[in-house]
């Protein structure tokens, strides 16, 4: 019985909840990183995750590249500044960044 309610339950489990825990479990295999969740703010981090979203913000001189990146437990904004786009970061990639996480508005980012 136990089998036939798992496969019930993995049937109708939400595409985002089936795509965070494939997230949260490949980001536990990367070395030396730290959950999104568990990261601490104003301490250099080593992040796992998948970029979920991302924007170009076009503004002359202070052009940036935003991604959004979730690793099944929070999500962080990555922000490269002086950058349009940087080739093979994309949509889906997973990425693993290092960096020191702040708070901006309610948001954590890294810069």
């Amino acid at each position: 019985m136990s089998v036939l309610c798992r496969l019930i339950d993995r049937l109708n489990e939400s595409d985002e909840t089936r795509l965070a825990d494939e997230t949260r479990a490949w980001a536990s295999t990367i070395e030396a990183t730290v959950r999104i969740a568990d990261a601490p703010t104003r301490q250099h981090v080593r992040i796992a995750g998948v970029i979920r979203r991302m924007t170009v913000l076009p503004m002359e001189g202070k052009e940036a590249l935003q991604a959004l990146i979730s690793d099944g437990t929070g999500e962080v904004t990555i922000v490269f500044m002086g950058r349009r786009g940087i080739g093979g970061l994309s949509l889906g990639k997973r990425v693993v960044v290092e960096g020191v996480l702040g708070e901006h508005r309610g948001d954590i980012r890294m810069v």
